[in-house]
This record gives structure tokens, sequence and C-alpha cells, in this order.
């Protein structure tokens, strides 16, 4: 796993969000918590529940989410968890792992791939057709691969399933030449209307299960998610720290 930079906060950020039945027997046991847990969110297809550096703090895994709960199932605290003296970021490296397992199946022809002939680093991109910084970063695209760096583009239409950034996305899916038809479509070339069978509202899902929230959303080889356009020099320079950080 890569080790995180120092973030700006670097604190442990929990916030205390809501007591859970605090009049209640003391929980024991992860099944117990996990008991507790399944009360405010009864319809949550995955609840895990592991252990944390700090004692008494449980680490609770709600589908694709993470939050901590007290280890006698009274409290529910929602935030980061940062180590200060190695600045590693508990909490994101949690979620760099569920990232991994969402995108295992992902697969490489259901992308729109702009990469060097061996690539250094290969970067999953959840991109936007309208979407400036979008638009910013594929103009550059040459330059991210000069850089050692391959981009495998995937659909994160923001207004949704159904918009016309998604209908773009839809026609340069449909198109015979993909890489030219999104690169007309980020220059400001509307492309011809197609349908056709596509994966763009399952990537638009698959996004937002792994925590993209805004584009474009860069996801790393081990799970990592770098939100924001960040020039080459500077990204190729970034994923080299993480790298040096796994080591």
């Amino acid at each position: 796993m890569y080790r995180l930079p120092l973030l700006a906060k670097a604190f442990v950020s929990c916030l205390l969000m809501t007591a859970m039945n605090a009049g209640a027997q003391e929980v024991n046991g992860f099944d117990a918590v996990e008991a507790k847990i399944r009360t405010l969110v009864p319809n949550a297809t995955t609840i895990a529940v592991s252990e944390t550096p700090i004692e008494g703090v449980l680490q609770v895994q709600i589908n694709s989410d993470i939050v901590y709960v007290t280890a006698d199932g009274k409290y529910l605290l929602q935030g980061q968890i940062m180590d200060i003296d190695t600045k590693d970021n508990i909490t994101d490296q949690a979620k760099s792992g569920i990232r991994l397992s969402l995108l295992t199946d992902v697969k490489l022809e259901e992308q729109i791939t702009f990469s060097p002939a061996e690539p250094k680093y290969d970067l999953l991109v959840f991109t936007d057709i309208d979407c400036g910084y979008c638009r910013k970063l594929h103009n550059q695209i040459e330059g991210y691969n000069e850089q050692g760096i391959a981009i495998h583009y995937m659909a994160f239409p923001r207004a949704g399933i159904g918009s016309d950034s998604y209908d773009k996305f839809v026609s340069v899916w449909c198109s015979d030449d993909k890489k030219e038809a999104l690169t007309l479509a980020k220059n400001g070339t509307d492309p011809i209307p197609l349908k056709c069978p596509n994966p763009i509202a399952d990537q638009y899902e698959l996004g937002r299960e792994v925590g993209v929230t805004g584009t474009p959303a860069l996801v790393t080889s081990d799970g990592t998610l770098i939100p924001g356009y960040m020039p080459p020099e500077q990204l190729r320079a970034r994923l080299e720290s993480l790298e040096a950080g796994a080591e």
C-alpha cells in the first residue's frame, strides 16, 4: 500500500455523529457491533468490522464507506484517522482497498485508453466530457504519455444518467474511433448522436461507489484516489512520491 503524503488535515478528525442507544447494555465482540450498526443501516449490503490502532475504537466498512465505532457499540464516529508520526492516513488506506476490490473486474476493453508504448504508471480517470478541467487534462494527454503515464478513461457524466453529457459519452462510445470521438467532444464538437450497447451508466454508478464526487478523478493502481486536475510533471512527481512511500 502506498503511503499518502502529509495532508493539510494532519489530525484525527473523528466527529461524533450520533449516539447509538446510550442506555443499552455493553456490546462484546465484532458480531455484536455489526448487529448494532445494522439497526442503523438495515439495507446495507456489506458490513465488516475490524480493529484500528486506537484502543477501544473499531473500524466498520458499510458498503464502500468507512466509519468508526467505540468497542462497546455506543458511539459512531465519522471522519479520518491519521498516524501523525508516520503520516499514514489510516482511513484512506482502508478506502483504497475498497476501491481496488470494486475495480477488480473492470475490463480494459471498456476503457478509452491513451498510453505510451511502455507506461510506468497506469491511471483510471473518471471523466466528464463537458468538465473544464477534464478538457484541460485531455488537451495535455501527450504530456502525460511523455511522462510515462497511461490514461484509461472511465465515464462519469456529472449531471447523471440521461443528461446531455451522458448522451454525448454514449455517442462517443458508439463511434467507430472512440479516441478520436472523445478528443473531438472534449474540444467542444458535439458527437453525432449514436446509440449502441455501452458501459456508460455502469461506469457512472461505479464511480459513485468508489467515492468520485467531481471530475477528473484519478485512481492509481493501488486504489489511491487523486481528485482533480494536475499537470503532467506534477502528476508524475506525485506518483513517484506515492511509490517511494510504499517501499
